[in-house]
């Protein structure tokens, strides 16, 4: 297993080295983590170095679960070294994984995100679907390309059980992605006009709809997502935030201005996914992997953004009580 230095990582190596089918698990990553594994055994390796194929025939590995594709330039120290681990480490993983004569199963979680967002969208994203307008930077398009690689290797390694999930949003107490930094600014900036729909994960899920992916015989691309959709708005809301109108193609000088306010930080190249957000079809993830969240969209925003308060308030949430619609 990669990425198991991150939360979903140490947690799904943990929770699969206390699985009952599960003989052994090897973590790899290029630092060691900071929370407990359980019993999975840690090998520090990059894999964007060749070590990382001498790991997989040495220890006979029959499965691998990539979450190594890392989801902020923070994360990784730059965008430049975000996208090296994300898509270079990917490439160097399957080359490493198609000499691998012992594999027989691969799982890489993916993320919606790869269906981008636009007017044209459809109401549900299914996993046949192709995006009306593709994504062209950040994480989203490292995704794309990293789904490019893993259908390469199912060409060259058709005897390999492949699985890839594309997950919405993942939510959950000590994580920290640009959903988490969106929910906890003092005032959530909202384009006008808009109100996108979003889906949201819990962390617990995420992790649990990893195991049974890896434990299971499920192959294909599958939609991951808790049940039901909110508006951004409505999310608001649940969440106890206030928010601010902003006119969407100002996005760079409200991302300034925020910061400026200590509002707090704002990615503007997530404008397009306020302004018309994304839903995902679940079927297949209930049919074929037989897979169900125990938590809802709303309740995980509830539960993750909604005990958070933020007191005393900021001037920046004095201004957008003023301003802003919290109803």
């Amino acid at each position: 297993m990669t990425g198991v230095s991150r939360l979903v990582g140490g947690l799904t190596a943990r929770a699969l080295s206390e699985h009952d089918d599960v003989d052994r698990v090897i973590g790899v990553d290029s630092v060691p983590p900071p929370h407990s594994i359980g019993s999975a055994r840690f090998v520090r390796a990059d894999i964007r170095n060749p070590i990382i194929g001498k790991v997989i025939r040495q220890e006979q590995v029959d499965t691998v679960v990539h979450l190594g594709v890392i989801t902020t330039p923070r994360q990784a120290g730059g965008r430049t070294a975000q996208k090296e681990i994300n898509v270079i480490g990917t490439m160097q993983l399957l080359a490493a994984c198609q000499k691998a004569e012992s594999l027989n199963r691969l799982v890489v979680k993916s993320t919606g995100a790869v269906y981008g967002a636009s007017p044209r969208d459809p109401a549900m994203f299914t996993e046949d679907m192709t995006p009306r307008r593709a994504p062209t930077a950040g994480f989203p398009r490292d995704s794309v390309e990293v789904e490019n690689y893993v259908r390469g290797f199912a060409r060259r390694r058709p005897d390999v059980d492949i699985t890839l999930l594309r997950m919405a949003n993942i939510a959950g107490p000590g994580m920290r992605t640009p959903l988490s930094d969106y929910f906890r600014m003092r005032a959530m900036p909202v384009p006008m006009g808009y109100d996108g729909r979003i889906q949201v994960l819990h962390l617990d899920d995420a992790v649990r709809s990893l195991v049974t992916s890896a434990t299971s015989e499920a192959t294909g691309i599958i939609n991951i997502a808790g049940d039901g959709i909110v508006t951004v708005r409505q999310a608001a809301r649940l969440a106890g935030r206030p928010t601010v109108p902003f006119v969407p193609v100002l996005a760079g000088a409200v991302t300034s201005g925020a910061r400026a306010a200590r509002l707090g930080a704002f990615d503007s190249s997530q404008w397009q996914w306020l302004c018309y957000g994304r839903a995902l079809d679940t079927t297949r993830m209930r049919e074929l992997l037989g897979f169900t969240p125990d938590h809802t969209t709303r309740d995980t925003i509830r539960e993750v953004f909604g005990a958070d308060p933020v007191w005393p308030p900021s001037p920046g949430v004095a201004i957008s009580s003023l301003i802003g619609d919290r109803s």
